[in-house]
């Protein structure tokens, strides 16, 4: 075998090695940016967290619904 043959295998290795490498790296980048993944992922820590304790978000939404229904309120009877 060459100097030539081993440079031309050598290389090709590399290469080789380079494209898996990048391949691996894209389909990281890729699971990263998979919104619908993460937003599955969100949920279900949100609903295990709810299931652990439920106040926070029975209060929350006790806020939220008082918030909204001001806000609604303030719309139809304000003078503006």
């Amino acid at each position: 075998m060459s100097i030539i043959d081993s440079a031309t295998q050598e290389a090709k290795a590399g290469a080789a090695k380079a494209r898996a490498d990048l391949a691996d790296t894209l389909d990281a980048i890729e699971d990263k940016l998979n919104i619908a993944k993460r937003v599955g992922e969100l949920s279900d820590r949100a609903a295990i967290s709810y299931r652990q304790h439920p106040m926070p978000f029975l209060i929350g939404g006790a806020i939220a619904a008082a918030v909204t229904v001001g806000l609604v309120a303030w719309a139809i009877f304000s003078d503006d």
